[in-house]
């Protein structure tokens, strides 16, 4: 049972993470912006979940690409 909350950890820490940073973004509530994807995926059948898992990819791969460097001798 513990290997199952562990997995339910590590999934609640970095999805909710996609969910903020949107809602940061928008200026709204994550919470919001969770129970619309909530609902999408409902509505459409596994869509909303589809577009959930592209911009968590897309997120990831804008953290990989354009990182903040403090000054110019970090390259």
């Amino acid at each position: 049972m513990n290997f199952f909350y562990n997995i339910l950890y590590y999934f609640q820490k970095r999805g909710f993470e996609v969910c903020r940073r949107i809602a940061d973004r928008m200026g709204i509530r994550a919470r919001v912006v969770r129970t619309s994807f909530i609902y999408l995926t409902f509505a459409t059948l596994g869509f909303g979940f589809a577009l959930y898992l592209f911009l968590t990819f897309l997120l990831k791969i804008k953290d990989l690409i354009y990182t903040k460097r403090t000054s110019v001798f970090d390259l």
